[in-house]
């Protein structure tokens, strides 16, 4: 496992900070750590008197983040957001402040190129936030059907060349099995035609689709969203960032028919145009906020 220094570029920092509206002496939870790019802000409102605890599946930001987060009120748990129940419990805590979800990828983990992250990563298709954990995504991807593939690439990641995809996937896997990021990114190319502005690599959703699956992401979703009410002390909020529209139907169905929650962002809240020129990763980024009545 590799050390990584923190890359991340927190997306919506300020739009986010601002809804959470952090106090001296407030405990704000992190449910998706990463490179720490919004744990930080949190900390320094919340002060030495208040706790941010950054949860993380991957264990490898857990592990770049200790030594940056000595002294600071940050505590750090290895896990997923959807028990947070559970890890409250564990540090003698009911309920907090303000609780903060960013379901993109970290830059951090880009940035390894032993993890399939990213399009041209050198490293196996693995695609686990936790590597210690589960099945990497190459070895599901080779034992899959055809047809398998198809549903899931179009179920999770809303791609139209789905089936196109998987065939080809199939044929390939027949001379010997696909096992890195960038050999199945330029599969996918191949399949899949570029778009007009040429904004998004076509292997994007097919990509999202393998990873959602790999991590089980839109169930761990589902679960956080019924049980995160109740880790809220009333008047406390929950901020969700998400990136892609089946993570934003969720937040926004949850956010609307269960009665725990206070909708205070009526349309979600989206970058300026400022920050997708500094940060191009945000341009598909939406933020929503509700509180606990």
């Amino acid at each position: 496992m590799s050390e990584l220094s923190p890359v991340h570029v927190a997306v919506l920092l300020e739009e986010t900070v601002g809804w959470l509206d952090p106090r001296p002496g407030s405990v704000i939870v992190d449910g998706t750590y990463g490179g720490g790019g919004h744990a930080r802000p949190l900390a320094r409102h919340v002060g030495p008197d208040g706790l941010v605890i950054g949860i993380d599946r991957d264990p490898a930001a857990i592990d770049a983040a200790r030594a940056e987060s000595s002294g600071s009120p940050i505590r750090l748990v290895e896990g997923n957001y959807c028990d947070l129940p559970e890890v409250l419990a564990e540090l003698e805590l009911s309920a907090v402040d303000g609780i903060l979800l960013d379901l993109g990828l970290s830059s951090d983990q880009l940035a390894d190129p032993n993890r399939g992250f990213s399009f041209s990563g050198t490293g196996p298709l693995d695609l686990r936030f936790d590597p210690t954990r589960g099945e990497p995504t190459w070895r599901m991807m080779n034992r899959l059907s055809e047809a398998a593939l198809a549903d899931l690439i179009y179920a999770y990641g809303e791609e139209r060349y789905s089936r196109r995809i998987a065939r080809a996937i199939v044929r390939r896997r027949q001379e010997a099995p696909i096992k890195g990021a960038a050999e199945l990114a330029e599969l996918v190319r191949r399949c899949v035609p570029r778009g007009p502005h040429g904004r998004i690599d076509p292997a994007t959703r097919t990509f999202q689709a393998l990873r959602i699956a790999t991590n089980d992401e839109l169930k761990s979703l589902e679960i956080a969203l019924r049980r995160l009410p109740d880790c809220l002390v009333p008047g406390g909020r929950l901020a969700v960032i998400s990136f892609h529209s089946l993570e934003d139907r969720r937040v926004k169905e949850a956010f609307r028919s269960d009665d725990r929650y206070n909708v205070l962002t009526k349309k979600p809240i989206r970058p300026t145009p400022q920050e997708v020129q500094r940060n191009p990763r945000a341009r598909s980024a939406k933020l929503r906020v509700a509180q606990r009545g």
